[in-house]
């Protein structure tokens, strides 16, 4: 999932995100006691959360992340090292992936669906919410009723791009007048419509005028440039990300978190976006399966998601980790 974050007209784009399932759903606005951690602490706990995934940036400080397998968010402060329940989310429902639309004040969220591997079926799902006030304001079926999931989303001048994990497609929520329309799809050819394991494309970014999407390709363990009006799509040359996840581009960098490998890379890209080379390898010893990030001051928000743990994960905290750059 370039990273789960925000869209403003003159500004660049940003977002992230990963794996897992089922839905439906209303949503309440709830507020827990905000999480405070030690000064200096580079690590901000998700207080209650049973599992993490997702993370967007808002406005300022202010950042958004999910619990994977309630779909609650947390809102929190990166310069306060606090978090606390944003939405409190109906059972049932999944957040991946998110992105704060802060031209529209909408929070979109990938929401699963057909569950990798495992028995049933499911379309794929995607939830938007107010951002000021938490209030649901669109619920999404997307794809196959019998095997779709919504991994990932960012947003461009042309609306919300969420990503098919299981489906070589794309799929696009239009907004007007801060109303989200109806979705449509967008098939995939090339590269990145390859359905090699269950879990194939995951993140996406685009480029600062929505003309340019770039996916990112578990399985291949590649990112690919993508038409938006055409689907076609093309390998970025050079960029062998294993495990990739969530992604965010921001210039000429690439960041790419690779999950199972416990670290984020910064890829530096050619102007024309079809070449880029690793500059720069990111370790932390508070990682633990990282899925998402956000860059915010040039500083780096990283998600746990602990599937070391299980899946759901077991772990008896979840946080955001912070990484000086």
């Amino acid at each position: 999932m370039a990273r789960s974050a925000r869209y403003t007209p003159a500004n660049r784009t940003r977002r992230a995100a990963l794996l897992l399932a089922p839905v439906v759903g209303v949503l309440a606005v709830t507020a827990a006691p905000a999480a405070a951690q030690p000064e200096g602490d580079d690590v901000i706990v998700l207080p209650g959360a049973s599992s993490a995934e997702g993370i967007a940036e808002g406005r300022g400080d202010t950042f958004y992340a999910g619990d994977l397998f309630r779909g609650d968010v947390f809102r929190g402060d990166l310069g306060r090292r606090t978090a606390e329940l944003f939405i409190d989310a109906p059972d049932g429902r999944m957040a991946i992936g998110m992105f704060a639309d802060l031209e529209h004040d909408l929070l979109f969220v990938a929401g699963g669906g057909a569950f990798p591997g495992a028995p049933g079926t499911s379309p794929g799902r995607a939830y938007v919410y107010d951002l000021c006030t938490g209030a649901a304001v669109a619920t999404y079926e997307l794809g196959d009723p019998g095997g779709s999931f919504v991994n990932d989303v960012t947003v461009t001048p042309d609306g919300a791009w969420f990503t098919d994990s299981r489906q070589p497609r794309l799929y696009l929520v239009p907004v007007h007048d801060r109303e989200p329309g109806t979705a449509r799809t967008l098939e995939l050819t090339g590269g990145a419509a390859e359905r090699p394991a269950d879990i194939n494309l995951n993140g996406i970014a685009a480029t600062p005028d929505g003309g340019t999407l770039v996916v990112a390709h578990s399985a291949n363990g590649a990112v690919y440039t993508v038409d938006p009006e055409t689907g076609s799509s093309t390998r970025i040359a050079g960029v062998d990300v294993p495990s990739v996840d969530g992604i965010q581009v921001e210039g000429n960098d690439l960041w790419a978190v690779q999950n199972q490998l416990n670290q984020v890379v910064r890829v530096r890209l050619s102007a024309d976006l079809t070449s880029g080379a690793v500059e720069e390898t990111i370790h932390d010893e508070d990682f633990q399966v990282p899925t998402t990030l956000i860059v915010s001051d040039g500083d780096l928000a990283v998600v746990n998601a602990k599937f070391d743990t299980g899946i759901p994960p077991t772990a008896d905290r979840f946080e955001v980790v912070l990484v000086d750059r």
